[in-house]
């Protein structure tokens, strides 16, 4: 069974992930039962600090951190060395997007787009359809774009909607992030479910063709569960793009009243959206097509970065909106550095959640846990589904839990006598586990909640549930289809 090549478009992403991931950790000190003992209780006081004595989420986690790296007995001299490493690994792939796209959503916001946006396809469409086509929509954008950056880009579009059709944020907010996400742990192009089928030696072609109507039915689902949540009665906190609920006819005063001239039209908030998503898929399908360390390959890499496409949207909306409003330079300038400030939290907390992945990583936790599970002999998929699940509700990152699993079964799964199809379900097995328990040691947690407004404990009820509830549709599907295969 041959192995895949890996993209080479992903290999700047899996650089900056692979170190948590493929970096052995040394022996733990303490027994598995006891590190197992450990996490839990770093969760619980975690989750106490957070919820009951209302902490602030950023030095509850740095705290907890500290104090588990301690208490795991990670040699005191490499206890901060070890938070260092978590907060600038994670830092070093959100906080440039978080920041982008959030200056993108903010002059989109200021201008009136996302509001005259959602207008025109409220009225198209009817009040009824709105989260069914917003959710539709994420699921196109989501194939070539990486969870994190898709969110951001929606998020203001998913306020807009909101508040023309006079619903909660939340009816389409949720939908939208389960369905991004799925298609992030799941289907390729995306880095973890890419290299892990290396590692597994599945085909990326086939995965695709059968990971995309699996994840088409779990978006399905995932739109239909979220009706359930009674997301109502929640009050949303101060989100970054909470002002986007205002009137569109609103004046927008970041530091001072901008007036606006006249409301951006839906084809340019369309074009703003399209054109950085257009710019990633040229970079990712063209190294594709090209020599792996040829000049074209690395120019193609940089174009297609998501920084780089992220960037090139803001500069566009500089331009082009900023002409349209009528600005100056200097409200142009303002209207960018307002995004700033609200979404330092986000930068910050998601850092921090970075800072208790790591030492979680570091202490061997997760080594315990997958040992356990492993030694646990159960049928191929549902340990591939079991394993992945653990590992990513132990240390948060999606895309690690994927990729320490695939690494975990490779030797089970070579030596299995497996069909092509059969390998390609185990992958969607791993991959729907790492969909699952997304809570406060994942920074898509941090991102969901933090944009949305939404508290530690209303995140707890409402994203992590879904989550969990989509992961668990997807398995059951892929489980189907290998009860048929």
């Amino acid at each position: 069974m041959s192995a895949v090549a890996l993209s080479p478009g992903l290999a700047p992403v899996l650089a900056s992930i692979l170190p948590m991931a493929g970096e052995e950790p040394p022996e733990p000190v303490l027994s598995a039962p006891v590190l197992l003992l450990l996490a839990a209780a770093a969760i619980a006081v975690l989750l106490l600090l957070v919820i009951k004595a209302k902490m602030s989420a950023f030095v509850a986690m740095l705290l907890v951190s500290m104090g588990l790296a301690l208490a795991a007995r990670i040699p005191v001299g490499d206890v901060v060395t070890t938070m260092t490493n978590g907060m600038g690994k994670t830092l070093g792939t959100v906080a440039m997007i978080v920041g982008l796209g959030a200056i993108l959503g903010r002059v989109i916001e200021a201008a009136g787009g996302a509001e005259i946006l959602a207008d025109r396809f409220t009225r198209m469409l009817g009040r009824q359809r709105v989260i069914a086509a917003v959710t539709a929509a994420s699921f196109i954008l989501g194939i070539p774009i990486f969870f994190d950056v898709g969110f951001i880009i929606l998020a203001p579009i998913v306020f807009g909607f909101a508040h023309i059709a006079r619903i909660n944020p939340l009816r389409i907010g949720l939908p939208v992030a389960a369905t991004l996400m799925a298609l992030h742990v799941v289907v390729p192009p995306h880095p973890g479910p890419v290299a892990s089928a290396a590692t597994l030696g599945a085909d990326v072609g086939l995965l695709t063709m059968a990971s995309l109507p699996v994840c088409a039915l779990v978006a399905v689902a995932s739109y239909y569960a979220s009706k359930l949540f009674k997301v109502d009665s929640i009050v949303l906190d101060g989100s970054s793009l909470g002002s986007a609920q205002e009137s569109a006819e609103s004046t927008y005063a970041p530091g001072g009243a901008i007036a606006r001239p006249r409301a951006t039209g839906p084809l340019t908030v369309i074009l703003l959206i399209i054109e950085p998503i257009a710019q990633m898929m040229l970079g990712t399908v063209g190294q594709m097509m090209v020599e792996k360390g040829s000049t074209a390959h690395g120019v193609l890499g940089f174009i297609g970065s998501s920084t780089t496409a992220l960037l090139t949207a803001v500069l566009l909306a500089y331009v082009v909106v900023g002409h349209q409003q009528r600005w100056d330079l200097e409200q142009r300038g303002t209207v960018l550095d307002s995004a700033l400030p609200d979404v330092a939290t986000i930068v910050f907390v998601t850092g921090a959640g970075g800072v208790f992945a790591s030492v979680l990583v570091a202490s061997g936790i997760g080594k315990a846990l997958s040992g356990v599970l492993v030694d646990a002999n159960m049928p191929i998929l549902v340990t591939a589904f079991v394993i992945s699940l653990a590992l990513r509700a132990s240390q948060g990152s999606a895309t690690v839990a994927i990729l320490t699993t695939g690494g975990l079964l490779a030797d089970a799964v070579a030596t299995g006598g497996y069909s092509p199809l059969q390998v390609v379900l185990i992958q969607m097995a791993i991959g729907f586990g790492a969909l699952g328990l997304s809570h406060i040691s994942d920074s898509g947690f941090w991102i969901v909640t933090k944009y949305m407004g939404l508290s530690v404990k209303d995140g707890l009820r409402t994203w992590t549930a879904l989550s969990t509830i989509a992961g668990l549709i997807g398995f059951l599907l892929t489980a189907a289809m290998w009860l048929v295969v």
